[in-house]
């Protein structure tokens, strides 16, 4: 039962996806996780059967395969309250523009729904947003009616998207991380009651996001696996020094101040053997896509790195008991 390694291109959209393939094989990669702001546009792969055949060529021509993408900036646009930082993230003309910035987005996280079915992917990972993340520390004082209200509104924004996966047999895996409407083990428990536990909405499991905020990803796992439907691979260093706190300071990512960092696989804190092992046993078969995220680390190297360590740690469960040998003849 060996799960595909994927690369998740979202940190290599600098390169051309022809330059990312060639790199992503040279580093022993099985696939790509192509992301939808830098290598796969997702409106065109809705609308154009030529483009797509384009994609499945080049893959095809490096050895390498693809079982999700990746629509996590125009998620973020849908159900989040908008600052400048959106504008990043959806056209230039739509700048400072808020409803015109989520109507875009919510436009766009249905062309994912399509262009997913057209390419033959029945996962797409991302981000929802959300309109209380500024409430996550309770002061002023909030209410619970506020919680309420913020998820009623995750609710209604993502219904018709969602209505669209379902369309086109798609699921959607809501990636729990900060600023997420669904960032911890509560928040998600309770996103999937308020969407009546809908077979359409699970998760990307990252447990990088996890491990910072004192949650235990195994946990999370045993909690949620049925939910999985992808998983990044990432790692993370915790270093509360009596200085640093977990809020990180303001600090930029790799300040070796902050209290934590994202680190390429095995340089951290997270247990992969365990996470492997609880992957075994809810079943999941999908691939585990490689996130590089570590500042202190030259990005080839790390990535080459982190496929090797995680095609070690990427076994199956055993066919045998153990102990099924210790009886007397």
């Amino acid at each position: 039962m060996a799960r595909p390694i994927t690369l998740f291109t979202g940190q290599w959209t600098d390169l051309p996806l022809e330059e990312m393939c060639k790199l992503a094989q040279q580093m022993g990669y099985d696939g790509l996780e192509l992301a939808t702001w830098g290598h796969f546009n997702t409106r065109k792969a809705a609308t154009d059967p030529a483009y797509v055949k384009g994609i499945r060529d080049l893959l095809s021509q490096h050895n390498l395969g693809c079982w999700a993408i990746s629509a996590h900036l125009a998620g973020q646009c849908v159900g989040d309250l908008w600052d400048p930082r959106l504008d990043r993230f959806a056209p230039a003309e739509l700048a400072g523009k808020p409803m015109e910035i989520r109507k875009w987005a919510i436009e766009e996280m249905k062309f994912a729904a399509r262009a997913a079915h057209e390419l033959g992917v029945k996962v797409v990972n991302g981000f929802m947003g959300s309109p209380i993340w500024r409430y996550w520390y309770a002061f002023p004082p909030t209410s619970e009616e506020m919680i309420e209200e913020g998820f009623q509104q995750i609710f209604d924004l993502w219904t018709p998207i969602l209505d669209e996966f379902d369309r086109y047999g798609v699921k959607f895996a809501l990636e729990v991380h900060p600023t997420e409407i669904a960032f911890d083990y509560y928040s998600a428990e309770k996103l999937l009651k308020v969407f009546d536990n809908r077979e359409t909405l699970g998760f990307n499991f990252d447990p990088s996001h996890l491990v910072w905020q004192g949650v235990d990803p195994v946990v999370f796992l045993q909690a949620f696996g049925n939910k999985v439907y992808h998983v990044h691979v990432k790692d993370v260093y915790v270093k509360l020094d009596g200085r640093s706190g977990i809020l990180g300071s303001h600090l930029k990512f790799g300040d070796p101040r902050r209290g934590w960092n994202f680190v390429s696989l095995g340089h951290g804190d997270v247990d992969f053997d365990k996470i492997n092992r609880v992957l075994n046993w809810v079943g999941y078969q999908g691939p585990l896509s490689v996130e590089w995220e570590d500042s202190g680390m030259d990005r080839i190297q790390g990535a080459t790195e982190a496929c090797e360590f995680i095609r070690r740690m990427n076994f199956s469960p055993s066919a045998f008991a153990f102990d099924e040998g210790i009886r007397a003849d």
